[in-house]
């Protein structure tokens, strides 16, 4: 009998581009269907660590409800249709909507989706340019914008950007982020339990979440407050160690300490206490671990940035770092200096905050625009007002990302244009006028983009590995060709006679400005460069903008003006099976997590459909009675099409200084399904 040799197994070096982490990954393809996904142990900085979520992207490239041709709507609904005609309909479109209402017509969301995606990301800020609307919409202003507030308030700079030193610190203070599933907020943390469990004997790591999670549980401590009051915490410890805080040091590396003083004076720890829910002496443990330690690293993640106290909280976070000395110090936190970007050769000009804000949508004068951005929460009454009639949206789950999906809905459905760059159907491209499919990771070259967010100074390359899908394309020629029909010529986006424009074309231009060459990238794939540490660019630009800021004035009012919780409150959370909407195949389920005492008050078992309400809207979705999570709390995961948790939000309910609605904190009610309408 003859055997017929199967086709020939190849692996294939790359890295994952599913989050932050960039984790090193080896992949195993044979006749262009890719079979498996698994770490790459010689990676120097991932070391063979990898998620389920990183695993998965043989699933996700193989899916069945990918996208795999360009659509667009004819006679009210979606067809396939060529690449040419699609362009040409949604250039011919939008060639309309400028010249009928302006450039402020048209709304451009940087998703999630084009955010790992560096050739595509960068091209799409060119098409932004040359469109010239104000109305740049990205995630920074639905769980991130407190992080960037601080920088600047704090800081005097967008870029600073503080991560642990893990070689040396002895206390790690987690507010409201489970880095043992999120793998970090805005700092990658790859391979998150062996890191925390290799800190044991060196650090003291302390949690403060609602709920006692999966990073709590290998904490040396914890305390579940009630939502929204952690910088009552974070002010009771600014108080206590200011008193221990040199004042020469202060006088040479701070601004406004007295001011500090005197905006945390009255949070005792009675005060902290009452305000917290947590008794007085978890307060005083925690203040002597702070104390023991010295210097300290504190991170903050979306149980802080998307609550009602994110900017108070986070402030407090970095001043507790500031009057401590841990800022740009062993034993503190230690602030990136960036690959392609490179931070530590720019003169970086020292500006007031004021700035970085400007106007904001016409329809809400009550929403900022932050630096260069609006608020996602403007996008519904902006299309009602008729003030933007079309939205490019660059890899967004805009109905399960943006607040007050019921409203958010069928403000979408009144556009002339929805554009939407996918690589998956979802009920974003089900309400699209043109639906644009783009390479996966696994299709294209690539680059890790937010260099600086990585947990050191490296260049990653990863090479295309498969032949792309059917009809789908590198999002860069997407937008690149959409900007021609506009009259934008991105000459070094497209193809040439001479020099047939590619992904790896595209990126070398990116790399032109980074601490190594296109050449030695390609090459090596990994290029790591030492980081200096304190960092010089920090110093000099602190010795320039006269030291850290402690007080600034809007922060010192929001402190003082923070509501009392609800009885029962929304908070969120992430799963480790799924990531914002993406990976809804591998099994998760979204569960709402409640304490025995509110089950039994709604008369809600374990597994039972339970209803969710808050003044915007219900959903429905499955108990888990977790005893580990605090009484008055009611944790919904984030990303769900089914349960999605942005039906409970406001988009009027926003921060005034931000404009990023609030996501956690929402009042809300629970009851069980009725029986007569079980799913």
């Amino acid at each position: 009998m003859t055997v017929t040799p199967g086709p020939e197994v190849r692996t294939v070096r790359s890295f994952c581009r599913i989050c932050t982490c960039q984790c090193g990954i080896l992949v195993d393809v044979a006749d262009n269907q890719v079979l498996r996904i698994r770490g790459d142990r010689d990676n120097p900085m991932t070391f063979g660590y990898t998620c389920v979520k990183g695993r998965a992207l043989p699933d996700m490239h193989h899916h069945p409800n990918r996208l795999e041709r360009p659509m667009l709507l004819d006679e009210g609904a979606l067809r396939e249709a060529t690449w040419q005609e699609t362009l040409d309909d949604l250039g011919a479109r939008l060639r309309r909507v400028l010249d009928e209402h302006g450039p402020s017509a048209v709304a451009v969301f940087f998703g999630s989706g084009l955010g790992m995606d560096a050739a595509g990301y960068r091209t799409a800020e060119r098409l932004y340019g040359a469109l010239g609307t104000p109305a740049r919409m990205s995630p920074l202003t639905i769980d991130g914008t407190a992080k960037v507030l601080a920088a600047v308030m704090v800081g005097g700079f967008p870029g600073l950007s503080p991560r642990p030193d893990y070689d040396n610190v002895k206390m790690l203070l987690y507010f409201g982020v489970n880095p043992v599933v999120s793998h970090g907020h805005a700092l990658a943390m790859p391979s998150p339990t062996t890191t925390l469990r290799g800190l044991r004997g060196q650090a003291e790591i302390w949690v403060v979440d609602p709920r006692r999670s999966e990073t709590a549980a290998l904490a040396d401590g914890h305390l579940a407050p009630r939502p929204n009051t952690d910088y009552a915490i974070l002010a009771f410890l600014v108080r206590e160690m200011l008193p221990s805080a040199d004042p020469d040091f202060l006088a040479r590396r701070t601004v406004g300490a007295d001011e500090l003083r005197e905006a945390v004076g009255p949070f005792t720890a009675e005060r902290a206490a009452d305000i917290t829910g947590v008794t007085v002496g978890q307060l005083q443990d925690l203040f002597a671990a702070v104390r023991r330690a010295g210097r300290l690293a504190v991170d903050v993640g979306t149980g802080i940035t998307m609550s009602q106290g994110a900017n108070v909280a986070t402030w407090l976070a970095w001043a507790l770092m500031a009057i401590t000395d841990s800022m740009n110090r062993p034993g503190g936190v230690w602030f990136h200096p960036g690959f392609f970007m490179r931070l530590d050769s720019m003169e970086i000009p020292v500006l007031p905050p004021e700035v970085f804000f400007a106007a904001g949508p016409p329809s809400r004068p009550d929403l900022p625009g932050f630096l260069g951005e609006w608020p996602c929460a403007a996008l519904a009454s902006e299309i009602d007002a008729g003030n933007i009639r079309a939205v490019l949206n660059l890899g967004g789950g805009l109905l399960t990302a943006f607040p007050d999906a019921q409203v958010l809905k069928p403000a979408l459905e009144k556009l002339e244009v929805l554009a939407t760059l996918e690589i998956m159907n979802n009920d974003v491209t089900a309400l699209s006028t043109h639906v644009l499919p783009t390479k996966d990771q696994l299709e294209r070259a690539d680059i890790n983009l937010w260099d600086f967010l990585s947990p050191r100074v490296v260049a990653q390359y990863a090479p295309a590995i498969v032949e792309p899908v059917a009809e789908r394309r590198s999002s860069w020629w997407v937008l690149a060709e959409l900007g021609r029909r506009l009259g934008h010529d991105f000459a070094d986006r497209l193809p040439t006679d001479d020099t047939p424009a590619s992904d790896d074309n595209v990126l070398s231009k990116q790399v032109s400005r980074g601490r190594c060459s296109w050449d030695e990238l390609q090459d090596s794939e990994y290029v790591e460069r030492p980081l200096e540490f304190p960092a010089p660019w920090v110093e000099n630009f602190l010795e320039r903008s006269g030291g850290w800021r402690l007080a600034p004035a809007q922060m010192v009012e929001q402190l003082a003006s923070l509501a009392e919780p609800p009885a029962l409150a929304l908070v969120p959370r992430r799963q480790k099976l799924h990531v914002n909407s993406q990976l809804t195949f591998l099994g998760d389920r979204p569960e709402v997590l409640l304490h025995p005492d509110d089950a039994a008050a709604a008369k809600v078992a374990d597994g039972e459909q339970v209803i969710v309400r808050s003044s915007s809207g219900q959903i429905v979705a499955y108990a888990k009675v977790d005893p580990g999570i605090r009484a008055g709390v009611v944790s919904v995961p984030h990303g769900y099409e089914t349960a999605n948790v942005n039906v409970l939000t406001n988009h009027l309910d926003t921060d005034p200084l931000t404009g990023m609605a609030h996501y956690s904190g929402v009042a809300v009610e629970i009851e069980r399904l009725p029986a007569d309408q079980l799913g």
